[in-house]
């Protein structure tokens, strides 16, 4: 093989390995149908530690409001949404996932919810219209969107003059003693992805499942959005933050 045609034949694995590779969120709910998703997620114990009322309550949301619950799930922060924002507002379930989707819509039916919509997005644009959302709200989600720079940026065309972002994302530091056993998350992982660690397999290498701090500012701040409050809900292993466009 000449170094000509050996050139080439790296460079056209790269090419096949680019369009194979699996987008994060995609790989860790697409791997297992919804079905087997829904019941960690709705796990009692689970909810719980989530502490859904009083982060409601901390962002602030009121009647009226349209709140976009990204990465939404199986809806268990939608539900309360929809019950902040009251009959003149909404909460919008954005997912990538259709059948997660259908449980949400079914789910709202048959408790009465007449104010919550759902949307399905791509993984790199949640595809709303705007400017519509007063509150785009990200819970243990971030990690998993591959190229969320450019999502944020799309994210932002859809927020009110006045919206803000809200993210609770697992900090990076936290992966160095694994997720600990009050975390929320903590038997759902063991579950679905076998281990406590707070990571999984991706191309053959664990990936930690958080986010550095520094980092999200400076990417929020490039679609715009600033640190305007913070909250130790979740102690030192969680950063909880709500962005708005002014500047402190």
């Amino acid at each position: 093989m000449t170094p000509r045609q050996l050139i080439r034949n790296v460079l056209a694995g790269l090419f096949v390995a680019s369009l194979a590779t699996p987008r994060l969120l995609a790989l860790q709910i697409g791997s297992r149908p919804a079905a087997e998703w829904i019941p960690h997620l709705e796990d009692p114990q689970r909810v719980a530690g989530l502490k859904i009322d009083e982060v409601v309550q901390i962002i602030g949301v009121k009647p009226g409001m349209v709140v976009a619950d990204i990465g939404s799930g199986s809806g268990v922060f939608t539900r309360p949404f929809a019950k902040a924002a009251g009959p003149t507002g909404k909460a919008i379930a954005v997912d990538i996932d259709s059948a997660l989707l259908s449980y949400v819509s079914e789910r709202a039916a048959k408790e009465g919810v007449r104010n919550i919509e759902t949307h399905l997005a791509v993984p790199d644009d949640a595809k709303l219209s705007g400017p519509i959302v007063d509150v785009a709200f990200f819970h243990d989600v971030l990690h998993h969107i591959e190229h969320s720079d450019v999502y944020m940026k799309n994210l932002a065309k859809y927020i009110k003059p006045d919206g803000r972002i809200v993210i609770i994302e697992r900090a990076a530091h936290a992966g160095q003693h694994g997720l600990s056993e009050d975390d929320p998350n903590a038997a759902m992982h063991q579950a679905m992805h076998g281990n406590t660690q707070g990571t999984m397999e991706y191309h053959g290498q664990q990936v930690e499942m958080s986010s550095e701090r520094q980092k999200v500012d400076a990417m929020l701040a490039a679609a715009g959005f600033y640190p305007a409050q913070e909250s130790d809900l979740f102690g030192a292993d969680k950063f909880f933050v709500i962005y708005s466009r002014k500047k402190n």
